[in-house]
């Protein structure tokens, strides 16, 4: 059984250029949604360093989504994100996307990234990227 991170929240404000004529988000776009909130779990300084000092960064190997619920313009969204480590090489991130009085997640996704060289070849995680990213985890 994986142990995953804990939650982190981010907020997305719904802007109309996100919809389509109808003012329903174009789904394309939680996929945005979803990777802004990753990065900010990682932290944007931190993929810079990690990118400038040793040629690694992280790219989609699968996605699976599922659209339950519309989400409209002008929505402040609530995206959910945890994530574990599937190996040294690859994590695991289980994301939902709320909307405002939602009783159940409008849009969910399980996206697998797999860490990757300047070459575009499969890399190892630097150990202290995967120790800062635990840093928060509650003791298990």
């Amino acid at each position: 059984m994986p142990v995953f991170s804990p939650m982190y929240s981010f907020p997305v404000q719904i802007y109309y250029e996100d919809t389509d004529f109808s003012g329903v988000v174009y789904h394309p776009n939680f996929l945005k949604y979803f990777e802004r909130a990753r990065e900010q779990v990682i932290g944007a300084q931190r993929l810079r360093q990690l990118w400038q000092q040793q040629q690694l960064g992280f790219a989609v190997y699968r996605t699976e989504m599922f659209c339950h619920d519309g989400v409209e313009f002008a929505d402040i969204i609530d995206v959910r994100t945890r994530f574990y480590f599937e190996s040294k090489y690859r994590t695991v991130w289980q994301q939902e996307i709320w909307r405002p009085q939602g009783n159940k997640p409008a849009v969910t996704a399980t996206i697998e990234m797999v860490c990757m060289d300047g070459a575009r070849r499969l890399a190892m995680m630097p150990a202290e990227l995967i120790v800062a990213l635990k840093a928060d985890w509650p003791a298990v």
